[in-house]
This record gives structure tokens, C-alpha cells and sequence, in this order.
């Protein structure tokens, strides 16, 4: 299957990049390398033995959009490029309602001048809001209480997603809603290295750990969780990755949409002191005040991704540290 990959340099997508050409897809990557490497392509070369056709192009330039369907005839579309950091949508919602939806839109409009009618969306557990219960099931209504454009941005396009199906019978539509990607490439060549200051909790780990930065914030302790930390679902970026192999072969006309996770929650403590534990090593860390906007725990129900995409997470959280420890000490 040839297969165009938005975002294909970045975290999740170059590891998802690895696992389709593994499984003997023809992969192109498109990405404005905003938040990432153009060198990841070389890593991904290393790890599959195929260079995939690279793109330098940012989805909201519609001309050069188009141009990448007028060069190549894609059987499937998976779409992970987009701003992601949610403290930063909140000070610059334009900012990610202009990337985020006006890029997608240009893609589903080359996609249908073209022919392309599959299309995997990387969405997120963000969809949700705040739905009254921390258990999240695919059945849980969407877009009530999302604190963050970011997370808005999510919802809108799995909205547009779903009117897109419902206007074109042939269009077979997919969202997969994540809950916390964590862990690297088992080789150490390929892992989680955003640039600029990260946003996420082992990123910042990472850099704590290497000096980089003094000490860890953890954003209140007085939660009503066991010990007073916010707990959340961290799934290995691997298995997510093999996810999106999974979801291709249920691809059918319409919407559908499914929680990757692991149904298993830890809290912001747990993870510190699992790395504390795998790396031998202490890390510094301060107790700061509660961020708007954060819930005290939730985690996937991932019942419907195990029985329709035959799919379950298999790593643990100590594998993606262990994986996590390989990258930086290889990098």
C-alpha cells in the first residue's frame, strides 16, 4: 500500500513510519520540520534499510499540498502533523485553529480532487473534555468541557472528518485517540527530541536527568488520587505505532474511532520513581501549584481497539524507560 504520512519526522509518525515499511508499505513523508529533524529520515533509513520520499511542505500551503497528490497516487493518508502543546494553544489559539484545521482541511481537499478515500487521523484522549468519569469509552460524548485549543482542534477535526463520510460514501474514516505516548525505538536511533523547551513528562524527565534542567515540576500533589499526583494512561510509543498498522485493515466507509491505551494508569510519581529506579539515578524534583485545566486521572478503556483491530498494548512503562535510557545514552 503506498501511504502518505503528515508529520512523518515527528515523534509518533517516524515511529509509525518504521513499522509500515517494515511491513513492506511504500511510505512518503510530508512534514514543515517545525518540530522536528529532517536527520530522523536517516534514522528511519537505518532502522527499515528504505529512505522514504521526504516532502518539505507545511499542509497550510494549499498549492504545495495539491502538488505532492499530483506527483503520487496514495492508497491511504495518515495524518499526525499539527501543533500539540496545550499550554501553548491556550496563549496562541489562532495560532493552532489556522495550522491545525486549515492544514487538514487542505489535505481532505487534495485528498478528494485525487481520489484518496482512507484516511487515519492521530486524535486525542483530549476529545473528551471533562466527561465525569475517568474511565474514557469510545461511547462517552465529545467536545463538552475541553479546557485547551489544542484539544478543540482535535474534536473539530474528527467533526469534519465525520461530515466528510457522511457527503461521500466511498470516504472510510478513522480517528485513534491517545492517551500519553511515552518510550522510544528499542535501538536507541529513533526517540522522543522536540525541539524547544518540551511540554511533555519524559521529555522533561530526559532533561533533568541529563542536567539540562535543575529540577522537575509536578504540578500539584493534592489531587484525589493515591498519592495526591495526577495519574494517566502512558502507553509505549511502539505499540502505538502498531496501532495504525492495525487500524488499516478495518478501514470502511464511514467514521470510526478507537482509544489507544492501556487502560492502566500511573501517577506522576510512579513514573519518577520507576526512572529513579531503572536509572539508578535520583531525580530532583518540587512540588508546584495545580495547572488550570488538569484532571486529577483518566485512562483509556481499550476494549474496542482490542476486539475490532485485534490490538493490545504489550510494553510496559519500565520497557518505555528502559527504551527512553537507550536513546540518551546513544544520543
Amino acid at each position: 500500500m503506498k501511504i502518505l504520512i503528515t508529520g512523518g519526522t515527528g515523534y509518533i509518525g517516524s515511529h509509525t513510519a518504521i513499522e509500515l515499511i517494515n511491513q513492506g508499505h511504500d511510505v512518503t513523508i510530508v512534514d514543515n520540520l517545525i518540530n522536528s529533524k529532517k536527520t530522523v529520515l536517516e534514522q528511519i533509513t537505518k532502522l527499515t534499510g528504505t529512505k522514504p520520499k521526504f516532502y518539505h511542505v507545511d499542509l497550510t500551503n494549499r498549492t504545495a499540498t495539491n502538488q505532492i497528490f499530483q506527483e503520487n497516487h496514495f492508497d491511504l493518508v495518515i495524518h499526525f502533523a499539527g501543533l500539540k502543546a496545550v499550554a501553548e494553544s491556550v496563549e496562541k489559539p489562532l495560532l493552532y485553529y489556522r495550522n491545525n484545521i486549515t492544514g487538514t482541511i487542505n489535505l481532505l481537499e487534495a485528498m478528494q480532487a485525487n481520489q484518496v478515500n482512507n484516511f487515519i487521523f492521530s486524535s486525542s484522549a483530549t476529545v473528551y473534555g471533562n466527561p465525569g468519569t475517568p474511565k474514557y469509552t469510545e461511547n462517552l460524548p465529545t467536545g463538552q468541557n475541553i479546557s485547551s485549543p489544542y484539544g478543540k482542534t482535535k474534536y473539530m477535526i474528527e467533526e469534519i472528518m465525520k461530515d466528510a463520510a457522511a457527503s461521500n460514501p466511498n470516504f472510510c474514516a478513522i480517528a485513534l485517540r491517545y492517551f500519553n505516548p511515552i518510550g522510544n525505538h528499542p535501538s536507541g536511533l529513533l526517540g522522543e527530541n522536540p525541539n524547544g523547551i518540551p511540554n511533555n513528562l519524559m521529555p522533561i524527565i530526559t532533561k533533568v536527568y541529563r542536567g539540562q534542567i535543575s529540577k522537575l515540576s509536578v504540578y500539584g500533589h493534592d489531587y484525589p488520587t493515591p498519592d495526591g499526583t495526577c495519574r494517566r494512561d502512558y502507553i509505549h510509543v511502539v505499540d502505538l505505532a502498531k496501532g495504525h498498522l492495525a487500524a488499516i485493515s478495518v478501514l470502511k466507509p464511514g467514521f470510526e474511532a478507537y482509544n489507544l491505551g492501556t487502560g492502566q494508569p500511573a501517577s506522576v510519581l510512579e513514573i519518577i520513581h520507576a526512572f529513579e529506579k531503572i536509572s539508578d539515578q535520583p531525580l530532583p524534583h518540587k512540588f508546584a501549584p495545580r495547572r488550570p485545566g488538569d484532571l486529577p486521572e483518566f485512562w483509556a478503556d481499550p476494549t474496542k481497539a482490542i476486539k475490532e483491530l485485534n490490538w493490545h498494548a504489550k510494553l510496559t512503562i519500565d520497557d518505555a524507560i528502559r527504551d527512553t535510557l537507550t536513546f540518551i545514552n546513544q544520543s
